[in-house]
């Protein structure tokens, strides 16, 4: 069963500026994190599927695997400088397929694999070639196709500036010939990234695009063999505001360890996309990064297992796109029409972000940040008054310490202030979501009331933010927690 789990909470709904919903057309990139059509936070979770090499095994392993839980597919396409083309129709077709079935299609030109080391493969340039000559099955799909512009695009002999000058003239001319996609960009060695060209000149690449809307992609196989490592280079991602997705991982590549379980825990702490590699049909010497064992999926391989099935897999951690719902996926939305007998009840629940309710008020601090600690979940993470919450040992396994009594924050305490005996524990947030949402988008500001120490919060389409002391405009970062601006908050 798929779990919508913490990331439609705190750190990913700082994306979410005072743009409205309906104003949001296709993915867009927001503050580091990629936004749907609906104007909802969207984290892939999702598998590789090679067309290229298998052009008739679509309809059998979509629906596995939307089976899996996964919420996106990354397609494998040729521009027939290495293999043969895949033409507007396939494309066309593999799109609708997904579709159906509830997947978000990630394509991608896998021939420039290794370009400039090894031979006989294509340019970024020849695959922005290819993209304009199959705009036609591509144009009007926004909501539902992020365009990777070439698979590894550069091998171990190239330079920064061929990263940087490469992707740079890529992205200009796909926007010049029309392309309002949000553009997935590979890292160079081989999509390793082991020089860090990526991750020293991304945030050159992302201004350099007019329309902002570029997420970066790095396959970690054997160079992250190490939680420390893969901690590291996420970290400076999310440092940076730039949004990561790993395209590629496996748990060994060619016989050499990976840390997929470490990349699986930091994507879900980080609000980063995972795309496992791959469903099935790699060559015998790769055979152990097959996913499933079958197209249809009736069992999967150990690796698939893990992907799956572990505590950060697929089905733990993947929430389907609000696009095929037509509705924003906030664990928010169904309790609007309830509880609202209560004015002040809206301070009760401003601390999503931080250490509210849980297990007496304990916290665990995980790599730097507050999050509550359950009360009933005694293993991994939970699910807990209205807000993501870890276990105890979870925290303490990983190295992280557990503080207890008090709140950290400076909102959680506000529940005792504001009408206790209206709305306890898990209900303080339906209710303040139904007060505030019934309300007009001028009083959505005020009405947030205020939380202990005379911090106000702001009820943003039925979740409670602190609003920012310092922050004139936009959302901000204060007292370790996402906060929205006054100006933000009176214009929803």
């Amino acid at each position: 069963m798929k779990k919508i789990k913490h990331f439609l909470i705190t750190s990913a709904v700082t994306a979410i500026s005072l743009i409205s919903v309906s104003a949001f057309a296709g993915f867009q990139v927001n503050n580091g994190i990629l936004i749907d059509g609906n104007g909802q936070p969207f984290v892939m979770r999702g598998i590789n599927y090679p067309h290229a090499w298998y052009k008739d095994k679509a309809a059998e392993s979509f629906p596995a695997m939307e089976n899996t839980g996964a919420n996106s597919v990354r397609i494998v396409l040729s521009n027939g400088v290495k293999w043969d083309k895949s033409s507007a129709s396939e494309i066309t077709s593999l799109i609708q397929q997904a579709k159906q079935n509830n997947l978000i299609s990630v394509v991608e030109v896998h021939d420039t694999t290794g370009y400039g080391e090894e031979s006989g493969t294509s340019s970024l340039d020849q695959a922005v070639d290819y993209w304009i000559s199959v705009k036609s099955a591509l144009v009007g799909e926004e909501d539902y196709v992020i365009l990777n512009i070439g698979n590894e695009p550069f091998g171990n002999n190239s330079s920064d500036s061929d990263w940087v000058n490469g992707h740079n003239d890529a992205i200009s001319r796909l926007r010049a010939a029309g392309f309002s996609h949000t553009l997935m960009v590979d890292a160079p060695n081989w999509g390793q990234d082991w020089t860090n060209a990526m991750r020293d000149n991304a945030a050159s690449v992302f201004n350099s695009d007019p329309s902002k809307n570029v997420v970066f992609s790095v396959h970690m196989y054997e160079v992250y063999s190490s939680a420390s490592t893969v901690d590291s280079y996420m970290q400076t991602f999310k440092n940076n505001g730039l949004h990561l997705v790993v395209g590629e991982f496996a748990d060994n590549h060619f016989g050499e360890d990976v840390a997929d379980e470490a990349v699986m825990r930091f994507a879900e702490q980080y609000d980063f996309g995972y795309l496992g590699w791959s469903w099935k049909g790699n060559s015998s010497d790769l055979a152990a990064l097959d996913i499933a064992n079958n197209w249809n999926g009736s069992s999967y391989t150990s690796w698939g297992e893990k992907l799956v099935r572990g505590t950060y897999g697929i089905d733990a951690t993947s929430a389907v796109a609000s696009v095929f719902n037509g509705s924003a996926n906030s664990s928010s939305s169904s309790s609007s029409s309830s509880s609202s007998s209560s004015s002040s009840s809206n301070s009760s629940s401003s601390s999503s972000t931080s250490s509210s309710g849980g297990s007496g008020g304990m916290e665990c601090s995980w790599y730097g940040s507050p999050v509550p600690v359950c009360e009933n979940t005694h293993s991994s993470w939970g699910w807990e008054n209205g807000e993501s919450c870890i276990s105890v040992s979870e925290c303490e396994n990983a190295g992280q310490t557990v503080s207890g009594g008090s709140s950290s924050s400076s909102s959680s305490s506000s529940s005792s202030s504001s009408s206790s005996s209206s709305s306890s524990s898990s209900s303080s947030s339906s209710s303040s979501s139904s007060s505030s949402s019934s309300s007009s988008s001028s009083s959505s500001s005020s009405s947030s009331s205020s939380s202990s120490g005379g911090a106000s919060v702001c009820n943003w389409y039925g979740t409670n933010y602190p609003m920012c002391q310092n922050q004139s405009t936009g959302w901000g970062w204060e007292n370790q927690q996402s906060c929205i601006s006054p100006s933000t908050c009176s214009a929803q």
